[in-house]
């Protein structure tokens, strides 16, 4: 049952005196002060003190009383709203008479989640130690309220302006110490000895200064790893919730923090490789190559020891973890396929196998290029082996250094892009060729749902809204589907009518192309064929700015060819994305299928009566059935 006691107490003190009543005196002659608590006079008059409560309740274990006090309330009404909040609480589950901190609940959480993964475990390890119990481990995890997590973003926020004021300093030192070791260096060859000591004093100081500047530099607290932060908060206090009614509720779902965009992937357009080629700015964090790109650097790094690793990226998909772990014997260069089912994980550039999670684990077909290329890399492997005898090392690894040694993950990062500055291409990150190899099956016609299998993801959304870009091509050959569906009316001229021979048809389907090319200046004529180097079914001009022109008078001139005749146009296909980008202001080519339409008339056929025939003939078959079965 629950029946509180309320009660005021207040902080007055009066001389503490003995069972004679004589004052208690201290060493130094001072009399002995005690607190008056609850019998203090004063607390008669209204407002003197605050007000308290305690409840009993039930009995734990022996018998052992169990009684909550709470105090400090301005009013009586507060302190009802406590203990009314404490009691459901305690009734609920939650233990409101722990006197456990957050900070030592953040730690026996983390003990106890016994199936994290590493990266996991020491992604939720860093948000602890560098955020958590800073900021919150003093507090009462009864206490635990959603205003202190918004205080904790405060200061990290706040930590962030200083931090930003910090990194600007450092740059200036940076740049400083760059323009003293530009005077030094232009000081050399004709400059008096004198000179040449004052600059090389001055690039000494400006050196010793940035060094001095770059002590205590951290990185700034991004928006992404709050919520990150928030996210280990909120996995800590559900598990509180659930194991023990540690919480009343989740406060980190309560939390409000600035809102966070996934960098979009962008491609490598002509047009952003020219700004990027005159200014050096990355158009964004994400960036994806071109086929022609892609193509360019594979025949850059021919050469390299790991070209066959980088093809493997690009086409495959993997994460460098799961390349770096690939050992021979999941590898069937005959059958055309690799098992994913290792990888290896760096922690504090430590390495750690551990098997990927479930999703990940997965079998990937292969080209026949694929599969060649592996069979290369197992020879070069072989002579490598000849060439170090003894000291070659036999780590079963798919990919190592030609001493036999298995790759770090960060090491392959770091050669990818050292490949790409020496080949002059516009930089790309090596994880970015997850979002090529995406983008480039899905360039191929592949379904989306064999791209999220290829990447090892657990839904199609993921690899949907993450890993796949909208290549030019693809964009363009958008563009022109949706203009084909809407019929133009292009003026042109009929230079020889369609004429559809009968060996075109296929029984009552005929398929054929127009071929448009560009005359002079804005001039276009448009060709019927059956197929490269055929004689012409037909052939139109008109005068058009580009090949979208040419494609729509093509269309235009076979659906009235189409109505004269009734024949019935079945599908226009416009294969215009097919040509270069230099051809596609000259050439022009669309695909149509059509169809014989011809029916019976309606009038000469008698209003049926009766059963079909096919109907009456089934009824009298069964009729005559049943009479055998009698």
């Amino acid at each position: 049952m629950f029946e509180p006691s309320y009660y005021r107490r207040c902080a007055c003190k009066e001389p503490a005196v003995d069972d004679d009543g004589a004052p208690i005196l201290l060493a130094n002659g001072e009399p002995k002060m005690r607190m008056l608590d609850a019998n203090c006079p004063k607390l008669s008059q209204k407002g003197h003190g605050t007000w308290y409560f305690y409840f009993e309740l039930e009995a734990g274990e022996g018998g052992k009383r169990r009684r909550v006090r709470r105090g400090g309330f301005a009013t009586k009404i507060d302190a009802k709203k406590k203990a009314k909040e404490l009691y459901d609480a305690a009734t609920a589950g939650t233990d409101v008479l722990s006197d456990e901190t957050c900070g030592d609940f953040f730690l026996r959480w983390i003990k106890a989640k016994k199936s994290l993964a590493r990266t996991t475990r020491h992604g939720y390890e860093e948000h602890i130690n560098l955020y958590l119990l800073p900021h919150l481990g003093h507090i009462k995890r009864r206490d635990l309220k959603v205003r202190h997590l918004d205080k904790m973003y405060d200061a990290i926020e706040k930590e962030n302006a200083e931090r930003i004021l910090h990194r600007l300093r450092v740059d200036q030192l940076q740049q400083d110490r760059d323009d003293a070791h530009q005077a030094w260096v232009r000081t050399a060859g004709y400059a008096k000895k004198e000179e040449r000591r004052a600059t090389r004093r001055a690039f000494l100081d400006a050196n010793a200064a940035l060094r001095e500047g770059k002590k205590g530099l951290r990185k700034v607290t991004s928006a992404a790893t709050m919520h990150r932060i928030n996210d280990t908060l909120s996995s800590a206090l559900s598990w509180g919730i659930k194991r023990e009614q540690a919480f009343a509720r989740n406060w980190a779902q309560l939390v409000e923090l600035p809102p966070v965009t996934r960098p979009k992937p962008l491609v490598w357009t002509p047009e952003r490789v020219e700004h990027w080629k005159r200014t050096g700015e990355k158009p964004g964090p994400v960036m994806v190559w071109t086929p022609e790109l892609t193509g360019q650097f594979l025949d850059f790094a021919k050469a390299d020891w790991l070209y066959e690793l980088w093809h493997s990226f690009i086409f495959l998909g993997p994460r460098r973890g799961e390349m770096a772990a690939l050992p021979w014997t999941e590898v069937s260069t005959d059958a055309l396929w690799l098992r994913i089912s290792q990888q290896i994980v760096e922690v504090a550039y430590k390495l750690y196998g551990e098997a990927p999670k479930a999703d990940s684990v997965r079998t990937l077909s292969l080209s026949l290029e694929s599969g060649d290329n592996l069979v290369s890399f197992r020879t070069k492997q072989e002579q490598k082996r000849q060439e170090w005898g003894d000291d070659y090392v036999e780590s079963g690894r798919v990919w190592t250094h030609e001493n036999g040694e298995a790759l770090h993950p960060d090491w392959i990062s770091r050669r990818f892009t050292r490949l790409v500055e020496l080949s002059g291409l516009p930089p790309v990150r090596l994880h970015d060729l997850r979002h090529l190899a995406a983008t480039l099956s899905l360039l191929a016609k592949n379904d989306i749902k064999v791209v999220q299998e290829k990447l090892g993801h657990s839904s199609r959304q993921i690899t949907s809204d993450t890993y796949t870009s909208v290549l030019p091509e693809m964009m363009r050959a958008e563009a022109e589907s949706v203009m084909a569906v809407v019929p133009r009316d292009v003026p042109f001229q009929v230079r020889t009518p369609l004429s559809i021979p009968e060996a075109a048809w296929q029984g009552d389907v005929a398929v054929f192309f127009t071929h448009g090319a560009r005359q002079t200046g804005d001039t276009w004529a448009v060709g019927a064929q059956i197929q490269p180097g055929a004689d012409l079914l037909g052939m139109i001009t008109l005068a058009g700015r580009g090949q979208d022109t040419a494609a729509n008078a093509a269309v235009k001139w076979i659906r009235d060819h189409c109505a004269a005749n009734e024949l019935e146009l079945v599908r226009v296909e416009n294969f215009n994305e097919r040509y270069s980008e230099e051809q596609r202001a000259n050439f022009s080519l669309t695909r149509f299928t059509i169809a014989r339409s011809e029916s019976p008339d309606v009038g000469v056929w008698a209003l049926p009566t009766g059963l079909p025939p096919a109907a009456g003939r089934t009824a009298r078959r069964a009729s005559r059935g049943s009479q055998k079965a009698a």
